[in-house]
């Protein structure tokens, strides 16, 4: 029952949306949990969550991993085997300090948030599908720009822990307080930041080259003339055009003619370029970023990825043989620079793709000066799977935790541009050749979650330390 619960749990996130569905899924879990064998029903609930919730990347693997069926399905099963462990933590820490007692109304919800911050950060980390990310399009969302995305776990948690405790507890009371308290964290949730300022012309280019075209020297000219094509279209009417993740598939510092080719073209268009692209780090390593190019300005400048894909784009030290086992995978390097870049006087926060899962990298980015965040991907890996909207989910929360525009550019969708309350101003149609324009606004405000991080909300986790310690049903 509690696998089953479990694999509700994707349904809950884009593209089906289904938020509401986590609140019984949630509730009938903590059920199962309060019944005994905590650790095992919390292990079941997370495999279903994320190991059938993970399917889509079994048939990555298989068409562009080259790894038989049978060994891509192994991958899928290894990935939830390793991330059922958190929500089986959480299920543990619920009955060690709560026992079968009311106190799960704050034990369940203080460990939805502590689990959901370690998923965040062990193993560096995989908030795919982060619990806080059903609170977008909700009342209560302003409260992300206070506490992220982990402290907005605590609300579904809250909900479902409340809704338990009033139809099974013997003290219905305790069930009312917990949809009150809720209720008014949802009335009284600040507004999430609002655009201010100057209005400023976007044209986000979604190129849709097929994954197997994009590594491929045969199609390098239709890529190329494809970008360059829409980019001309737009380019007398927008401030700053911008390509996907690696729309320039190729190193240009060792393409003399597609270098001058391009410089040429942007002094054309007489409008800054930002594209993704690879810049050389040594023999054989590479940076994956953001280039910024300006007819204005004499050299480009580039912001690194700095949160790598295991496994995708670097081989862990500590397994080094696996590359001669799967040599597709990359031998990037992390940057090191700031992570912006500047055209025109603004400054703009480059996330390249994986980037976007992770608050404390934007927030790097606003620190750094960043008026307006930009998110390069390619999404063409998962196919027409749930894996591309989830991935985009999470960049509207980054949105609302920084109080920033969100400029995403994706190679196959989705291009969007999301303002700084999370909505999505405009997009594109999934899978289409266009050039998205819109309209986008700088900040130079500080969010509560920019200043502080996750620091207060750790610092409130403390209060599971003492009834960890003293064993079941400590909080009495």
């Amino acid at each position: 029952m509690a696998l089953a619960l479990g694999a509700l749990m994707p349904f809950t996130f884009s593209p089906y949306d289904y938020a509401w569905l986590a609140i019984p899924a949630l509730g009938g879990w903590l059920w199962l949990i309060c019944q005994g064998s905590s650790f095992r029903v919390g292990y079941a609930f997370g495999f279903g969550w994320f190991g059938l919730g993970a399917w889509w990347l079994a048939p990555t693997l298989n068409t562009f991993g080259h790894l038989p069926w049978v060994a891509a399905v192994f991958c899928v099963i290894l990935v939830g085997a390793v991330m059922a462990l958190l929500p089986a933590l959480w299920a543990w820490i619920t009955t060690r300090t709560a026992g079968n007692t009311h106190w799960i109304l704050i034990s369940f919800p203080l460990a939805a948030v502590a689990t959901e911050w370690l998923r965040g950060h062990i193993f560096t980390g995989l908030p795919w599908t982060a619990l806080g990310n059903l609170m977008l399009d909700t009342p209560a969302i302003g409260w992300a720009a206070w506490f992220g995305v982990y402290g907005m776990a605590l609300l579904p948690a809250l909900i479902a822990a409340s809704l338990l405790l009033l139809i099974t507890h013997k003290e219905k009371k305790w069930g009312s307080f917990g949809l009150v308290l809720a209720t008014l964290l949802v009335l009284l949730a600040p507004q999430p930041e609002a655009g201010k300022g100057e209005l400023y012309q976007a044209a986000l280019i979604q190129g849709n080259i097929p994954q197997d075209q994009k590594w491929d020297a045969a199609f390098v000219n239709e890529t190329m003339f494809r970008y360059a094509g829409l980019s001309a279209e737009v380019a007398q009417k927008s401030d700053i055009i911008i390509w996907p993740e690696a729309a320039v598939p190729f190193f240009l510092s060792r393409a003399s003619g597609w270098d001058v080719w391009l410089s040429d073209e942007i002094a054309a268009w007489k409008t800054p370029l930002l594209f993704g692209g690879l810049k050389l780090t040594g023999e054989s390593t590479a940076n994956n970023g953001l280039f910024a190019h300006d007819p204005q300005q004499q050299e480009r400048q580039f912001a690194g990825k700095q949160h790598l894909v295991p496994f995708g784009e670097y081989v862990p030290s500590w397994i080094p043989f696996l590359h001669a086992l799967v040599p597709e995978i990359a031998d990037f390097r992390p940057a090191e620079d700031s992570g912006v870049v500047e055209a025109r006087g603004i400054q703009y926060g480059a996330l390249i793709c994986y980037e976007s899962l992770f608050p404390e990298q934007a927030r790097q980015r606003v620190e750094q000066g960043a008026q307006v965040l930009v998110n390069v991907t390619n999404d063409a890996w998962y196919g027409t799977t749930p894996a591309a909207w989830q991935h985009f989910q999470a960049a509207r929360m980054r949105a609302v935790e920084t109080g920033r525009f969100v400029l995403r550019a994706a190679n196959t969708g989705v291009t969007a541009i999301i303002g700084p309350d999370g909505k999505v101003v405009s997009s594109l149609p999934w899978w289409t050749k266009a050039a998205l324009k819109g309209e986008f606004q700088l900040s130079d405000s500080r969010t509560a979650y920019v200043q502080w991080g996750d620091w207060p909300l750790l610092s409130t986790l403390l209060l599971l330390i003492i009834p960890l310690i003293r064993g079941r049903g400590a909080y009495d």
